[in-house]
């Protein structure tokens, strides 16, 4: 035991302290319990092949890696969460959304190891893993709850009940990952969910959506800009035009650009089941960020909504990375949880979007110089007008 000397009336009294033991390498990451985590269903180190620790293994820090992704992204789910968000405090939620996407990168070249395995090395031991399957990942379910994917937009796994009742035990009584995932709906409010009520919140041309005449502000700033794209389209069609060789080539190019107004159009006025005035605002505010991104106060605002898109860009490869890795070592098989394999994972890949407008507003973008003018752009400066 040690002593530690108090300050004031009592310094002349000895106070046991116990004595710390000093810190290990091996203690402080739980090398012994980490290393011993690989014999999968052996029951010694001698009864599995390099061949199943390597699957093993990678699979393990994929587990590892996702809990810290779902540490970033709780964090900034929590952060938009409030009900105003200090200027201030975006620098960090960027950080942490560059963070994720780092992890997801270095994931996506974790595949690349899998691949050193020859499909007849991975056969050796596949039949172990039924009716295992990677769609068990409970972490990388809680991760696309924590984003925001809702259940009406997942793509059927192939087990009666859904996702959900695929994280059941075999004998069908309530899993460990089955209650973490219903833990992580319960949470509520996704950060899809919370970014949108951020993007209503914010000013367009200095006017938030309680201040009066916010309505006549969001139909102005809504028509010059849709004036605007609109003249763009027009210069875009006329280069292309200037090129065709045929009628054919006039009429299809004379379509794509129709389509493409007409979408437009529509993105600005959604139907109520789709959200209505409210989704128009949001849309508005993050066409509003992505226009006037130079303005000092939109500068993180900006960073913010990029990174998201930047994010979501790097788990969509991991997924089809992820269906590229499995073909190349199975070909098209049935995947061992009952899934159709390849063909599931090309679906989930191509279809699991959360932050869909911030995809959307890419095509409505237009050069600087053919933006109008804001009325208010004071508003957004550092030093705010007196």
């Amino acid at each position: 035991m040690l002593l530690a000397w108090p300050k004031g009336p009592l310094a002349d009294t000895l106070i046991p302290v116990p004595e710390k033991k000093p810190t290990t390498y091996w203690d402080y990451i739980k090398l012994e319990q980490l290393t011993a985590l690989q014999g999968g269903l052996a029951d010694s180190d001698e009864e599995i092949s390099n061949d199943e620790v390597l699957f093993i293994t990678v699979h393990q820090i994929f587990e590892l890696w996702f809990k810290l992704i779902l540490k970033e992204l709780r964090a900034t789910r929590d952060l938009f969460r409030s009900p105003r968000v200090a200027e201030q405090e975006l620098s960090g939620a960027v950080r942490k959304l560059k963070r994720v996407t780092t992890i997801l990168r270095r994931c996506v070249s974790h595949f690349e190891v899998i691949e050193t395995l020859t499909t007849r090395d991975y056969l050796s031991f596949r039949d172990k893993l039924f009716p295992a399957s990677g769609f068990q990942s409970r972490q990388l379910r809680q991760i696309e709850i924590v984003l925001g994917l809702r259940d009406e937009e997942r793509i059927p796994f192939g087990s009666e009940g859904g996702y959900v009742a695929a994280l059941k035990e075999p004998d069908g009584t309530a899993s460990v990952s089955m209650r973490k995932v219903q833990e992580t709906v319960a949470e509520g409010e996704s950060l899809s969910e919370a970014i949108d009520e951020w993007l209503f919140r914010t000013p367009i041309d200095g006017i938030g959506p309680e201040d009066p005449g916010a309505a006549i502000a969001l139909d102005r700033f809504l028509t010059r800009f849709l004036e605007n794209y609109a003249a763009e389209s027009d210069i875009a069609r006329n280069i292309a035009l200037s090129h065709a060789r045929n009628q054919d080539e006039v009429r299809r190019i004379d379509e794509i650009y129709s389509d493409e107004r007409a979408s437009v159009g529509a993105f600005f006025n959604p139907a109520e089941k789709k959200g209505g005035e409210r989704r128009r605002r949001i849309r508005a505010a993050a066409l509003f960020v992505e226009t006037y991104r130079e303005l000092p106060l939109l500068a993180w605002p900006r960073e913010v909504l990029d990174s998201l898109v930047e994010m979501e860009q790097q788990l969509t490869v991991f997924r089809q990375r992820h269906a590229r890795m499995v073909e190349r070592a199975i070909g098209r098989r049935a995947g061992t949880g009952g899934t159709a394999g390849v063909a599931y994972l090309d679906k989930t890949a191509l279809k699991y979007r959360v932050f869909k407008d911030l995809w959307a507003i890419r095509t409505l973008q237009i050069r600087r110089e053919a933006a109008s003018d804001l009325d208010n752009p004071d508003y957004y400066s550092f030093l705010q007008p007196e």
